[in-house]
């Protein structure tokens, strides 16, 4: 157990082209894990190991590794996971973070905190890691360590807390000022950052270090009485032991954010940022304990990260590798697992026989006899488990809280050039549906044609480049598609009656029912039973509900899903010998349909949030284009010589949009673009819409 406070399971996170990738890669150079250096830019990063990555220089996959660390005469074992900037593959941060217990949150010290870098602040957010911000790029032009730590805190609602100054901006940028020690670093560049040696406090730094080093110590103090006397008493009788043990305590608790710069590109602060994960980041013993449900009587339980009690695991990734086959990553929450074993999938009820299991470097692996609690690795030998089951021990079940990953927002019809290559492309896409839950396969009822739908253009184009190069399969495709969705706007209440006698026994089902919106923030189908003296015997209900369930898929208008709706099912009857549970299923899609076109039913479509970052001049030429495009403006901010225009903008709108936007910034600005919300069409845009869709096909 003592072992376990030395395990550190981290995440590298950030916006794109902030330096996450260059920075894993320093560690795993410092750390010992690689002999030489790997390079984004050249396509050489260890981390980055998909051709598709390599070529465009951008990390599509969450990579996981394990490196070692000395700190303070102990040795610490780091579990980390390299994580996507690009939004279009925010899945990869999601699960990632699901199963982590820390981040390391690294910011552009030009570009400070970008759209991404809020979408995957939220996610820490949501599961409750704590992080420490390292400000990269130190050395570029405009570089300002002291702006972003203000963004930060506006932009992100976070408290920074500076435990580094830089000495230096931009082309003077040599190392970094350390406020718990009060110490100068600078590294030596010969050595590609391998030493690096304490030199006097510059003078020009001298009265900044000791405003923020009093501000830190102050803050300190006010975290425990005994500090606070001896503040008064002496400021600098408080040990350097002393603040650090204050800083983790309220790091844990995500009350502040500790702060770091330096430039992994030109190899300086990484290992002090090395030592800052073993300081103030949790190990699994400083996690609260899991929770999980008892799929035998639905009650609420909890593991503990102890290797001595049930074994309970999360799978939170399914890869496939050419070598191994399908490979499940996974988290152990308690227990341990033996290489060769069996384990239970409380999500199916099914055993599954773990064959092998690895430690993961990249796209390698290492064998394991045996992986314990707190670990995370992965395994090989399994038939079903899919991304969010829960791996645990026959005797002691638990359900421990899945993932909700988001929707699809763009889809592409896609089709072999030979009709001999069906089974094979049909067969590659159920592979890497499983490895993406955002990325979906379904066949169109009206055209017949295969649907593939992604979070957008980048992620369809990588998926059509993997069916390719890793499948063999070549693919005509389809223009892409938003993908709509419907919804009902009026409660009705309607009656249906199915009934077939084909000679012997038939088919019979009556539903009285209310069919309207859900509550407000329900997804999916809000189902409630109303029905009185058994006029619809209980046993039917299921079906009742599977049938409405199943019927949301495809809506009245066009055939897009409806992302909610409750059904409440009033009355009804049934025929002792016709009624069957098939008879109410159909019964129930039959009604829904009915049921629908009177519900006032609308289209969604789904609205973008979009940054584009541009020279001033042209900011009249890009705000004009956003309203050609239904564009809402929400705000327009000033940043180093540039303009920050932010907007809300239909997705149908922006297919091409990077395009039109070099064109009319002779090049210069930039766009990113996420998924915001779904959004009623007018009337108008309805119709054109429905139009286009039948006339399509």
């Amino acid at each position: 157990m003592s072992d376990l406070h030395f395990t550190r399971n981290i995440g590298i996170m950030a916006h794109i082209d902030a330096g996450k990738t260059t920075t894993t890669e320093r560690i795993l150079y410092y750390t010992g894990k690689n002999y030489k250096l790997g390079e984004t830019h050249e396509g050489s990063a260890t981390m980055d190991w998909m051709v598709q990555e390599q070529e465009r220089g951008i990390t599509i996959t969450s990579a996981a590794t394990t490196v070692y660390w000395d700190w303070k005469d102990n040795h610490y074992k780091y579990n980390i996971i390299d994580t996507p900037g690009h939004v279009d593959f925010t899945v990869e941060v999601e699960r990632s973070l699901r199963v982590l217990d820390g981040a390391i949150a690294i910011f552009c010290a030009v570009g400070g905190v970008e759209p991404q870098s809020e979408t995957v602040w939220r996610q820490a957010d949501k599961y409750h890691v704590p992080r420490i911000a390292f400000i990269n790029k130190m050395d570029r032009a405009g570089a300002d360590f002291f702006s972003v730590v203000n963004q930060i805190k506006e932009r992100l609602g976070a408290t920074p807390i500076p435990i580094e100054l830089p000495i230096g901006q931009e082309d003077l940028y040599k190392g970094v000022v350390n406020l718990i020690t009060n110490k100068a670093l600078i590294w030596d560049e010969e050595s590609n950052g391998q030493k690096f040696y304490e030199v006097p406090m510059p003078e020009d730094l001298k009265e900044t270090v000791a405003n923020y080093r009093q501000q830190l110590i102050e803050g300190v103090a006010e975290e425990n009485e005994a500090l606070m006397e001896k503040f008064f008493d002496d400021p600098d009788s408080i040990t350097e032991e002393e603040i650090v043990a204050e800083i983790r305590k309220a790091t844990l608790e995500q009350r502040i954010v500790p702060v770091m710069c330096g430039s992994a590109f030109k190899n300086k602060g990484i290992q002090t940022l090395l030592d800052a994960v073993a300081a103030f980041l949790p190990s699994p013993l400083d996690t609260k304990p899991v929770e999980g449900i008892n799929p035998r009587n639905e009650k609420e339980e909890t593991r503990m990260a102890d290797v001595n009690a049930p074994f309970s695991a999360l799978a939170f990734k399914i890869a496939t590798d050419p070598y191994v086959g399908r490979l499940c990553f996974f988290r152990v929450y308690s227990g341990a697992l033996d290489s060769g074993s069996y384990v239970y999938n409380s999500n199916t009820g099914k055993k599954e026989r773990i064959s092998r299991i690895m430690q993961m470097h990249s796209n390698k692996q290492n064998p394991l006899d045996r992986i314990e609690a707190g670990d995370i690795g992965a395994a090989v030998g399994f038939k079903d488990i899919k991304t969010g089951h829960t791996l645990c021990d026959e005797r002691h079940p638990i359900v421990l809280e899945s993932m909700k990953f988001p929707d699809p927002v763009i889809s592409i019809a896609v089709e072999p050039l030979t009709q001999s290559e069906v089974d094979k492309l049909d067969n590659a896409l159920v592979k890497l549906a499983e490895e993406d839950p955002t990325f979906q396969v379904k066949t169109d009822e009206v055209s017949g044609q295969t649907l593939i739908s992604g979070m957008g253009e980048l992620h369809l184009d990588i998926i059509l480049d993997r069916l390719r190069r890793e499948f063999g399969v070549e693919v005509r495709q389809g223009r892409p598609e938003v993908a709509y969705k419907e919804a009902i706007t009026q409660t009705v209440t309607h009656h249906e009656v199915y009934k077939k006698q084909t000679g012997g026994k038939g088919k019979f089902a009556d539903i009285l029912f209310e069919i309207g919106p859900a509550d407000e923030g329900f997804r999916g189908l809000q189902f409630v039973n109303q029905v009185k003296g058994g006029n619809i015997p209980k046993e039917y209900m299921p079906a009742i509900e599977k049938g409405f369930k199943e019927a949301m898929f495809n809506g009245v208008l066009a055939g897009y899903p409806l992302d909610s709706m409750k059904v409440t099912v009033v009355d009804g009857s049934f025929h002792p010998v016709d009624s069957d549970q098939l008879s109410f299923e159909l019964c129930a899609k039959i009604g829904f349909k009915n049921a629908c076109r009177k519900a006032a039913p609308v289209l969604l479509e789904p609205i973008m949030s979009l940054e584009v970052t541009t020279p001033d001049a042209y900011v009249g030429d890009v705000t004009g284009d956003l309203n050609r495009r239904r564009g809402m403006l929400e705000n327009i901010s000033a940043k180093v010589g540039v303009q920050s225009i932010r907007a809300k903008v239909p997705l149908e709108q922006m297919f091409g949009y990077v395009t039109t936007l070099r064109t009319i910034t002779s090049g210069r600005a930039n766009s990113t673009m996420e998924f915001s919300h779904y959004a009623e069409v007018t009337r108008e845009q309805q119709e054109a819409i429905l139009k286009s869709r039948y006339s399509y096909y």
